[in-house]
């Protein structure tokens, strides 16, 4: 099975921390250089410390909050004007939880702007080179709640639909080119996000976080959350020559929460 990506590059966003940081390493492991996109420079120096160059890879990080879209315009015009980028990791920060009728429309509007928009702008200022390069990978971070909607998440659930579908339809017009377009579908993952849910929850119930995560646990058929590297290793997958032919997919890495095939 060939993995490796020695001599590929790839832009990871919201790769500071979290999901994001998990596969820039493991895209490193496999040869990759990285280049690490987020708002906070200081995490994003101390990631790239962690990253890997035995294959003697160069590793950069680039500066942009996703929830200003011109920001990432900035970077995704510099980024096209530079050597190929081959691969693309569209991962952000989900939105506050709450019930789908308390949430004000701007919320939608700011998190369609932050997820399905920045996506927009990256793909057409890279999909060009990779066109070029002849190989081409983008791999959208969202969550399971595009097979079933999760409970409290409403503007959530409703935006993580709104990707996939972006992802499908640009899935089918570049496959032509050798192009792959896939989703991968976190469960409960170990991560901050999931923290300040619990938090969230806690407050609203009257209890603690860890009797809600508790709770939370006993959904899950393997009766643990997972970590952001059993993520980051299908999205490494995904972005290798051996996923060549999976194209326009939608995977859960969720323990077996999820009710639907």
């Amino acid at each position: 099975m060939d993995l490796s990506l020695k001599g590929k590059t790839a832009l990871i966003c919201g790769s500071s921390q979290g999901i994001g940081l998990a596969t820039a390493v493991e895209l490193s492991l496999l040869g990759a250089n990285c280049i690490l996109l987020a708002r906070n420079e200081e995490r994003l120096k101390a990631a790239l410390s962690t990253l890997h160059t035995g294959h003697g890879q160069h590793h950069s990080y680039e500066i942009a909050d996703f929830s200003d879209i011109n920001e990432v315009i900035s970077v995704a015009n510099e980024l096209a004007a530079g050597k190929p980028i081959h691969i693309v990791i569209n991962n952000t920060g989900g939105p506050a939880s709450g019930p789908i009728l308390e949430a004000e429309t701007q919320a939608f509007a700011n998190t369609f702007e932050q997820h399905v928009l920045c996506n927009q702008v990256l793909a057409q200022a890279l999909v060009p080179g990779m066109i070029t390069a002849g190989y081409g990978r983008i791999i959208n971070i969202i969550s399971t709640s595009v097979k079933a909607p999760l409970k409290n998440l409403g503007v959530s659930n409703t935006v993580r639909w709104a990707v996939a579908s972006w992802a499908k339809t640009l899935a089918n017009e570049v496959a032509e080119h050798g192009i792959t377009v896939n989703n991968v579908l976190p469960g409960s993952t170990s991560t901050g996000r999931l923290a300040s849910l619990f938090e969230a929850g806690a407050k609203k119930n009257n209890t603690t976080a860890e009797k809600v995560a508790e709770e939370a646990k006993k959904e899950i058929p393997m009766k643990r959350f997972g970590t952001p590297e059993e993520v980051a290793a299908l999205a490494a997958f995904l972005c290798s020559p051996a996923a060549s032919y999976i194209t326009g997919t939608s995977i859960a890495v969720d323990g077996g929460k999820t009710p639907v095939m």
